[in-house]
C-alpha cells in the first residue's frame, strides 16, 4: 500500500513532491504542495518512498512536511555535478540505477532524498545520460558533443525566431526597421512557405515565425516578400518551384563571350549571299533563326528556307551545349523571355540579322507553278539577310507586292495539299498579354497571310529534312502522331466549339528515333530543326544534318538520341505547364481588375453538377455550377459574370446570367 508515502511524478516538465492520501490500486489519490488533490496513474510515478507520513495529521502539517521535503531535495540536487558523474561512468558500457549513481555522488550514506535529488538532476540536465526503463545510460563522448551542437543550433534558431518575428512585425505595420542578421534566413523561409505551404521543409518553424509577428495566415508570406522587395507583385511561382535556371553562370557567360568573339568560318559552304533572303517575325522577336527566299525562274518556283547554323558554332557536349540541354528550350512567357542560350549568342552572333553574312543550313527546293515538288537538297551555306520584316508589314504590303502575293499563294497550296492528305486545321488566335501602364489581353490571329507563309515554309523544311535523314540513314529525333480517335465535323455550333472538341480526340505527340506519320500536319514523317537557337531537339537534329553535310560523319547514334529524348522530356513537360499556368495567371489578374465584368462564353460540356465553358475572349476553360431551373446545351453561347477571382490561389467563380 502506498498510503502515507512520498510520491514524486513529473508534471509540465518538473518534479512534483506529493503525499499519498489513498491507494486506489491502479491510481493514487495525492496531495500536492499547492494544496491540490489529484488522482494519478501508477504508470506516471517516478519515485515512491519506503517511509510513510501519518496522514491523520492536519492538512497544514502535511503541507509543511511536503515543503520541507521539496526544499531538501532541491538543495541536494544543486550539489550534484552531472558532468563529473558522467565522466566517472561514461567508459562503462552499461546502464545504472538511480541508487548506484546516488552512492557515487554522495557516498555510502544515502537516503530517499538523495535518490530524488539524483533523479531530479539527471532529469533537468539531459546532456549526459539517457533514461530508459528506470535505468540511466551514459551517452558516448561523440553523442554529448552532438547534443551540445544541437542545443547551440536550437538556441541560435530561437534567437533568429525572435529577431525575425520582431522584424516582420515592423514590416507588416508599415515601418522600415533595420535588417536583422538573419534576414536571408527569414526571406528563404517565407519563400518556402509560399511555394510549398504545409509541405515546406520548415513549415512549423515558419508558421511560428509568423505567429510571433502577429500573422496567422501563412499566405501573408507572399505579401511580406513583395513589401520587402524580394518579389515582384506578379512573381512566377511555378517557375520558382520548377528549379529551371533563369540566369547563366559565370562559366557559361565566359564560354559564350569567347564564341561571340570568334570570326565566322565560311569554308566549305555554298555562297548564297546574292540570294535575297528575308526574315518574318513578331515585333518583339530578338532571336532570328529562320529566313526564307523565293524566286520565280521561268516556269519554276525556287524556294529557300535558311536556318541559322547553330550546330556549326556550338559543339556537342561543350559547356554551351550542356547548358542548352539542361534548359531544353527557350521560354516565351507573358512579359518575360528566358533564353536557352546567352543573349550575346541567341540575339546577336547566331541570329540571322539584317545586313550581315551568316552561316546557315539551307533547304533549296524547286517546284512547278502548280506546287508540285520537282527536287530538293540541303546545303551548308552563307547567306545575307536583306530584309527583317514583321508579320504586320508583310500583311500590309501583300496586295501591292507580287513576290509576297505569290509566296502566300504558294504557301496556301502547300497547306491545301496537307489538308487533302488528312491534316487538321485547329489553329486558334493566340492570347497576348500586354502592359502599357495597364494590363490588357488581345487574341492575335494566327491565320494571317504572313503567318501562313512562315508556318508552311517551316513545315516544308522539317518534312523534307525528315525525308533527307531517312534516305541517308541519318539517326534523328522524329515527331510522330497517330490518327485522331475520331474526326468531328464542323457544324452549326461553330469553329471554336469544333476546335476544342476535336483537340480532345487527337492522339498524343511522340518523339522517337523511328519515323512515322504526323497526322496533325498531314506528312509522312517529320522532325523539328528550324529553331536551333530556341529548342534543344532542333539543335541536336541540326547537328546531325550539319555533320553529315560537312564531314560525312555523325555525332549521335540511335541509343544516344534516345537518351537525349528521355532526359529532356520531363523538362519540356514542366516548361509547358509553366507557360500554360502563367497565361492563366494573367487572365485571372485581368479579371480580378475587372470584377463584375460580363463575359461571353461557350458551353463545352455538361456534367451532373456543373458545366464546362470556354471564355471566348480568352479561350480559357472554366467550370460553372448548375443553377436550379436553368438548363444549358453544348455549343450554346451564354453570358457569365465574374463573382470571385484570385490569380495567386488560382480561384475563379463565375455565374450564368443569360444567353449571349
Amino acid at each position: 500500500m502506498s498510503q502515507g508515502k512520498i510520491v514524486e511524478y513529473i508534471d509540465q516538465g518538473r518534479f512534483v513532491c506529493t503525499v499519498c492520501l489513498q491507494d486506489k490500486g491502479n491510481r493514487l489519490h495525492l496531495l500536492t504542495p499547492s494544496n491540490r488533490e489529484v488522482n494519478l496513474s501508477q504508470k506516471r510515478i517516478m519515485l515512491i518512498s519506503e517511509a510513510t507520513i501519518d496522514i491523520s495529521r492536519s492538512r497544514e502539517d502535511l503541507l509543511e512536511r511536503l515543503k520541507q521535503k521539496e526544499e531538501k531535495r532541491i538543495r541536494l540536487k544543486e550539489e550534484i555535478e552531472v558532468k563529473n558523474l558522467w565522466e566517472l561512468v561514461q567508459d562503462e558500457d552499461e546502464s545504472f540505477d538511480h541508487k548506484y549513481l546516488a552512492h557515487l555522488v554522495f557516498g555510502e550514506t544515502v537516503t530517499e532524498d538523495h535518490f530524488s535529488a539524483l533523479m531530479r538532476a539527471l532529469f533537468e540536465n539531459r546532456l549526459y545520460f539517457k533514461m530508459k526503463n528506470g535505468q540511466f545510460l551514459p551517452y558516448s563522448k561523440e553523442k554529448v558533443e552532438q547534443i551540445i551542437r544541437q542545443r547551440e543550433e536550437e538556441a541560435a534558431k530561437a534567437e533568429k525566431l525572435r529577431q525575425g518575428s520582431d522584424w516582420l512585425k515592423e514590416i507588416q505595420e508599415g515601418n522600415k526597421p533595420n535588417d536583422p542578421p538573419c534576414k536571408a534566413d527569414v526571406v528563404h523561409l517565407l519563400i518556402q512557405l509560399v511555394l510549398y505551404g504545409n509541405d515546406a521543409p520548415d513549415f512549423k518553424y515558419g508558421k511560428e515565425l509568423l505567429l510571433n509577428a502577429g500573422i496567422s495566415d501563412i499566405r501573408q508570406a507572399r505579401v511580406l516578400l513583395v513589401k520587402l522587395g524580394e518579389w515582384e507583385e506578379d512573381e512566377n511561382l511555378d517557375l520558382l518551384r520548377s528549379g529551371v535556371e533563369t540566369t547563366f553562370t559565370q562559366a557559361q557567360l565566359e564560354a559564350s563571350a569567347r564564341l561571340a568573339d570568334q570570326q565566322p568560318d565560311f569554308a566549305g559552304r555554298e555562297d548564297l549571299r546574292d540570294l535575297p533572303c528575308l526574315t518574318i517575325d513578331g515585333p518583339s522577336t530578338q532571336d532570328f533563326d529562320d529566313a526564307i527566299s523565293f524566286k520565280l525562274v521561268g516556269d519554276e518556283l525556287h524556294v529557300g528556307v535558311h536556318i541559322a547554323d547553330v550546330a556549326g558554332a556550338i559543339s556537342a557536349d561543350s559547356i554551351l551545349d550542356l547548358t542548352a540541354a539542361e534548359r531544353a528550350s527557350s521560354q516565351y512567357l507573358p512579359r518575360r523571355h528566358i533564353p536557352m542560350l546567352p543573349a550575346d549568342l541567341s540575339t546577336d552572333v547566331l541570329s540571322l540579322k539584317q545586313g550581315r553574312d551568316s552561316n546557315a543550313i539551307s533547304l533549296l527546293a524547286r517546284f512547278d507553278k502548280a506546287g508540285a515538288l520537282l527536287d530538293y537538297r540541303f546545303a551548308p551555306t552563307v547567306i545575307h539577310i536583306t530584309q527583317q520584316l514583321i508579320y504586320e508589314d508583310v500583311n500590309a504590303q501583300l496586295e501591292g507586292d507580287p513576290l509576297f502575293k505569290e509566296m502566300h499563294r504558294f504557301s496556301q497550296r502547300l497547306g491545301h495539299k496537307r489538308m487533302h492528305i488528312g491534316a487538321l486545321n485547329l489553329s486558334l488566335p493566340e492570347l497576348e498579354v500586354r502592359s502599357n501602364g495597364e494590363l490588357s489581353l488581345e487574341l492575335v490571329e494566327q491565320d494571317t497571310p504572313s503567318r501562313i507563309i512562315v508556318a508552311e515554309f517551316m513545315i516544308l523544311y522539317n518534312w523534307l529534312a525528315a525525308e533527307f535523314c531517312m534516305e541517308n540513314q541519318i539517326p534523328i529525333l522524329f515527331r510522330t502522331q497517330a490518327d485522331p480517335n475520331e474526326r468531328l465535323p464542323l457544324d452549326e455550333k461553330g469553329y471554336l466549339y469544333y476546335v476544342f472538341r476535336q483537340r480532345r480526340k487527337l492522339s498524343p505527340l511522340h518523339i522517337r528515333t523511328k519515323p512515322g506519320p504526323h497526322s496533325g500536319l498531314g506528312v509522312e514523317m517529320y522532325i523539328q530543326a528550324t529553331s536551333p537557337i530556341r529548342r534543344y531537339h532542333d539543335l541536336v537534329n541540326q547537328r546531325q544534318i550539319h555533320n553529315y553535310l560537312l564531314q560525312k560523319e555523325l555525332i549521335y547514334d540511335e541509343k544516344r538520341l534516345g537518351e537525349i529524348r528521355m532526359s529532356t522530356a520531363p523538362i519540356i513537360k514542366s516548361l509547358a505547364i509553366i507557360k500554360r499556368n502563367r497565361l492563366r495567371y494573367w487572365i485571372l489578374k485581368y479579371l480580378w481588375q475587372h470584377r463584375g465584368k460580363k463575359l461571353k462564353a461557350l458551353v463545352l460540356d455538361e456534367f451532373k453538377s456543373k458545366y464546362r465553358i470556354v471564355l471566348t475572349d480568352f479561350h480559357m476553360l472554366v467550370d460553372i455550377k448548375r443553377q436550379a431551373g436553368i438548363i444549358l446545351s453544348q455549343g450554346q453561347e451564354i453570358l457569365v459574370e465574374v463573382k470571385k477571382v484570385d490569380p495567386w490561389d488560382d480561384i475563379i467563380n463565375l455565374e450564368y446570367i443569360g444567353e449571349a
